[in-house]
């Protein structure tokens, strides 16, 4: 609750931070470095220089904020100057994102991630380096995985057990088919309009078929304890105050398999119908009164729950993306705390085949042709050695893979010395020793408190 006294106090040394990827993530934060005391943005990376500067220029930076910061194309640069303490990864391309973070490991450099699809197939492995280094790996507050991290945090800190947690989403099963051709018939646009606004057919498109969620979910449930149903996500839809009704288990009229799961709720009924008071960009935690003394302080208090009285809900109906990383820099300098970390490995968030699949052709990865995201229990997936989504891209399939059917590694030519396809060799085999030791989830790094 200082964080904001403590970096006034920073003003004259200031929190010294490097940005690697300066897309549309990474400007949203970059519109609020000028307005964030205690911080000083020292160099930013990026493919395209000319693109990171328009994108200064459209965020409101002056010609001479422009030009006193640095901005080059080598990254390694970056992660290796001298001046820089944090370093923001924000370039959304998982595979690079593992070589990014590793090395700012190696020079002793604190890391916000911002490409959670890394994080959601090796988070835990990543948590164990940084430790190793002596310095702090952050999920990127903002986006809703540390969000939702932050309520369950909440949630815990104040006594309530965590009965469910998530985000919402706008779903409808059809969706998990949808390509980049159909994706703006989906959202209401024309492919004239979403050309106009400079939107991303495939990065929009991984939100809407469900990869996102399944993601983002997996990482929530690496980061705090909470663990997937056996069938993965159940989008069920609902308004706000239909929440605490919802996330209660199916035994007392809920939708949950267990208690302590993570879950997505839609914004549409089953027929497509909007639901005047959705959660679509918001996140929530429901919690339990496990005493009727608490249950009536509840219902003193005017909180919202299910007819029981038994189980409420914090929300947060929107996040701000790219707006709140600056939460992120300041617990990571200030207090070295993260904003949401890998504990263990709970889920996992597979590629599962969107259409019938023929041996030779390559694999697009999320939001593409090719390939959706499924989340399954991270037992599940090392059962059936799942290929994880965020590395089905770029390999050539050896055989057919029917329409639904999730990826496993022989099915494509896997290159071994990638070093994101190195680490997650390393959680699994780590995994596989926990889970031959008696672990029940094949968890692997330290127990969520």
């Amino acid at each position: 609750m200082n964080l904001y006294a403590r970096l006034l106090e920073r003003r004259d040394k200031p929190l010294r931070v490097g940005l690697i990827g300066a897309g549309k993530f990474a400007a949203m934060y970059l519109a609020q470095v000028p307005r964030t005391p205690g911080v000083r943005l020292v160099q930013i990376a990026d493919l395209a220089p000319a693109n990171a500067r328009a994108n200064l220029e459209r965020v409101g930076w002056t010609a001479a904020q422009i030009a006193a910061t640095p901005i080059v194309e080598d990254w390694q640069k970056l992660v290796s100057h001298p001046e820089i303490d944090i370093v923001i990864e924000a370039t959304g391309n998982p595979v690079a994102a593992v070589e990014h973070i590793l090395e700012a490991f190696r020079h002793g450099k604190h890391v916000v991630n911002v490409t959670v699809e890394a994080d959601a197939f090796c988070g835990p492995i990543l948590a164990r380096r940084a430790a190793a280094a002596g310095v702090v790996y952050s999920l990127a507050y903002g986006d809703q995985p540390a969000i939702i991290c932050d309520l369950v945090d909440w949630a815990r800190a104040a006594g309530f057990p965590v009965v469910a947690a998530g985000r919402g989403h706008k779903w409808l099963p059809q969706f998990a088919q949808s390509t980049p051709e159909t994706v703006w018939g989906h959202y209401g646009l024309t492919p004239e309009q979403a050309k106009l606004g400079g939107l991303n057919a495939k990065m929009f498109n991984s939100f809407l078929d469900g990869s996102k969620p399944a993601i983002e979910s997996s990482a929530v449930c690496n980061a705090t304890g909470l663990t997937p149903a056996p069938e993965g996500l159940l989008y069920p839809p609902g308004p706000v105050d239909r929440i605490p009704e919802l996330m209660r288990p199916r035994s007392e009229g809920g939708v949950l398999h267990h208690k302590g799961q993570v879950e997505v709720v839609s914004s549409l009924e089953a027929d497509g119908t909007p639901i005047a008071y959705d959660i679509r960009f918001g996140v929530f935690v429901v919690f339990e009164g496990e005493t009727d003394y608490i249950r009536r302080c509840f219902s003193e208090y005017g909180v919202k729950t299910d007819a029981s009285g038994r189980y409420a809900c914090l929300y947060k109906r929107w996040h701000l993306i790219g707006l709140e990383v600056g939460i992120s820099v300041a617990s990571v300098g200030i207090r070295g705390e993260p904003t949401g970390c890998a504990t263990g490995w709970r889920a996992d968030a597979v590629a599962v085949a969107k259409k019938d699949l023929k041996a030779g052709e390559v694999l697009d990865g999320e939001g593409g042709y090719t390939v959706v995201g499924r989340l399954m229990p991270a037992a599940d997936s090392l059962a059936q050695a799942c290929l994880p989504l965020g590395l089905a891209h770029g390999w050539k399939l050896l055989r057919p893979v029917a329409a639904g059917q999730a990826l496993s590694w022989s099915d494509v030519a896997v290159e071994e010395n990638v070093p994101a396809v190195k680490l997650r060799r390393e959680l699994e085999a780590a995994a596989e020793v926990a889970a031959a030791a008696g672990s029940a989830t094949a968890a692997y790094g330290r127990r969520a408190a």
